[in-house]
Protein backbone atom coordinates (compact mmCIF):
# COMPACT_ATOMS: atom_id res chain seq x y z
CA UNK A 1 0.00 0.00 0.00
CA UNK A 2 1.59 3.36 -0.92
CA UNK A 3 2.04 5.79 1.81
CA UNK A 4 0.22 8.71 2.33
CA UNK A 5 2.59 11.19 0.75
CA UNK A 6 2.72 8.96 -2.68
CA UNK A 7 0.66 9.92 -5.55
CA UNK A 8 0.45 6.34 -7.77
CA UNK A 9 -0.40 7.40 -11.59
CA UNK A 10 -0.62 5.33 -14.93
CA UNK A 11 1.24 7.37 -17.65
CA UNK A 12 1.50 6.37 -21.76
CA UNK A 13 4.45 7.34 -23.81
CA UNK A 14 2.85 8.58 -26.85
CA UNK A 15 5.63 9.10 -30.18
CA UNK A 16 4.52 10.37 -33.54
CA UNK A 17 6.47 9.15 -36.85
CA UNK A 18 9.42 11.99 -35.84
CA UNK A 19 9.70 10.40 -32.73
CA UNK A 20 8.51 13.26 -30.80
CA UNK A 21 6.89 12.61 -26.90
CA UNK A 22 3.67 13.69 -26.69
CA UNK A 23 3.31 15.95 -23.12
CA UNK A 24 0.33 17.65 -21.71
CA UNK A 25 -0.40 20.80 -19.04
CA UNK A 26 -3.13 19.76 -16.96
CA UNK A 27 -5.49 23.39 -16.24
CA UNK A 28 -4.28 25.17 -13.27
CA UNK A 29 -0.88 23.61 -13.53
CA UNK A 30 2.46 24.98 -15.14
CA UNK A 31 4.30 21.44 -15.78
CA UNK A 32 3.89 19.47 -18.78
CA UNK A 33 3.65 15.76 -18.20
CA UNK A 34 3.00 12.25 -19.88
CA UNK A 35 -0.76 11.73 -20.23
CA UNK A 36 -2.43 9.85 -17.53
CA UNK A 37 -3.56 9.87 -14.22
CA UNK A 38 -4.90 8.21 -11.38
CA UNK A 39 -6.73 4.83 -11.44
CA UNK A 40 -10.16 4.98 -10.00
CA UNK A 41 -11.07 2.60 -6.88
CA UNK A 42 -10.32 -1.37 -8.29
CA UNK A 43 -9.12 -0.27 -11.29
CA UNK A 44 -5.45 -1.80 -12.91
CA UNK A 45 -2.95 0.28 -13.50
CA UNK A 46 -3.58 -0.03 -17.25
CA UNK A 47 -7.14 0.19 -17.11
CA UNK A 48 -6.49 3.63 -15.72
CA UNK A 49 -3.92 4.23 -18.66
CA UNK A 50 -6.41 3.50 -21.08
CA UNK A 51 -9.06 5.38 -19.78
CA UNK A 52 -6.56 8.10 -19.27
CA UNK A 53 -6.04 8.05 -22.76
CA UNK A 54 -9.40 8.35 -24.02
CA UNK A 55 -10.67 10.98 -21.47
CA UNK A 56 -7.93 13.57 -21.67
CA UNK A 57 -6.27 13.30 -25.26
CA UNK A 58 -9.44 11.31 -27.25
CA UNK A 59 -7.54 8.68 -28.37
CA UNK A 60 -8.62 5.24 -28.17
CA UNK A 61 -6.15 2.75 -27.14
CA UNK A 62 -6.72 -1.39 -26.57
CA UNK A 63 -4.85 -2.29 -23.44
CA UNK A 64 -2.89 -5.06 -25.61
CA UNK A 65 -1.47 -2.00 -27.85
CA UNK A 66 0.45 -0.80 -24.16
CA UNK A 67 3.71 -1.74 -23.65
CA UNK A 68 4.78 -1.60 -20.23
CA UNK A 69 7.75 0.07 -19.14
CA UNK A 70 7.96 0.03 -15.42
CA UNK A 71 7.27 1.45 -12.49
CA UNK A 72 8.63 4.90 -11.61
CA UNK A 73 9.20 7.02 -8.10
CA UNK A 74 10.11 11.07 -8.46
CA UNK A 75 8.70 13.93 -7.04
CA UNK A 76 4.97 14.87 -7.74
CA UNK A 77 5.26 17.66 -10.72
CA UNK A 78 2.42 19.91 -8.87
CA UNK A 79 1.59 18.71 -5.48
CA UNK A 80 4.86 19.82 -3.28
CA UNK A 81 5.74 17.31 -1.02
CA UNK A 82 4.32 14.03 -2.24
CA UNK A 83 6.38 11.60 -4.16
CA UNK A 84 4.84 9.86 -7.48
CA UNK A 85 4.99 5.83 -7.79
CA UNK A 86 4.08 5.70 -11.87
CA UNK A 87 3.65 2.98 -13.81
CA UNK A 88 4.71 4.09 -17.55
CA UNK A 89 3.47 2.11 -20.95
CA UNK A 90 4.30 2.78 -24.29
CA UNK A 91 2.01 2.80 -26.95
CA UNK A 92 2.43 2.44 -31.01
CA UNK A 93 4.16 5.59 -32.99
CA UNK A 94 1.13 7.39 -34.16
CA UNK A 95 -0.06 10.72 -36.06
CA UNK A 96 -3.31 11.22 -34.65
CA UNK A 97 -4.73 14.25 -34.20
CA UNK A 98 -4.64 14.82 -30.51
CA UNK A 99 -7.02 17.26 -29.02
CA UNK A 100 -7.24 18.31 -25.23
CA UNK A 101 -9.76 17.32 -23.29
CA UNK A 102 -11.11 16.66 -19.59
CA UNK A 103 -8.26 18.51 -17.59
CA UNK A 104 -6.20 19.28 -19.98
CA UNK A 105 -5.31 22.70 -20.91
CA UNK A 106 -2.40 22.36 -23.25
CA UNK A 107 -0.75 19.69 -25.89
CA UNK A 108 2.56 19.81 -27.05
CA UNK A 109 4.90 17.67 -28.66
CA UNK A 110 8.36 17.49 -27.77
CA UNK A 111 11.67 16.43 -29.27
CA UNK A 112 13.62 14.45 -26.99
CA UNK A 113 16.72 15.33 -28.31
CA UNK A 114 16.84 18.94 -27.76
CA UNK A 115 19.50 20.10 -25.05
CA UNK A 116 18.58 22.02 -22.43
CA UNK A 117 15.11 20.56 -21.86
CA UNK A 118 12.59 23.16 -21.49
CA UNK A 119 12.36 23.98 -17.51
CA UNK A 120 8.39 23.05 -17.57
CA UNK A 121 9.07 19.35 -17.58
CA UNK A 122 7.14 17.14 -14.66
CA UNK A 123 10.19 15.27 -12.57
CA UNK A 124 8.98 11.64 -14.12
CA UNK A 125 9.60 13.28 -17.59
CA UNK A 126 13.19 14.64 -16.95
CA UNK A 127 14.52 11.68 -14.88
CA UNK A 128 13.26 8.97 -16.33
CA UNK A 129 11.28 9.39 -19.37
CA UNK A 130 13.60 11.27 -21.59
CA UNK A 131 16.87 10.05 -20.34
CA UNK A 132 15.07 6.36 -21.30
CA UNK A 133 14.28 7.81 -24.93
CA UNK A 134 17.34 8.90 -25.55
CA UNK A 135 19.51 5.95 -24.43
CA UNK A 136 16.44 3.86 -26.98
CA UNK A 137 17.71 6.48 -30.09
CA UNK A 138 21.59 6.00 -29.32
CA UNK A 139 21.47 2.31 -29.36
Amino acid sequence: MPEASTIVVSGVVIRDHAGRLLTVRKRGTQRFMLPGGKPEPGESDIEAAVRECAEEIGLTVADNALLRWGRFRCAAANEDGFDLVATVFEHDRVDPIITPAAEIAEIRWLDVEVRPLPDDLAPLLVDHVVPALRATADS
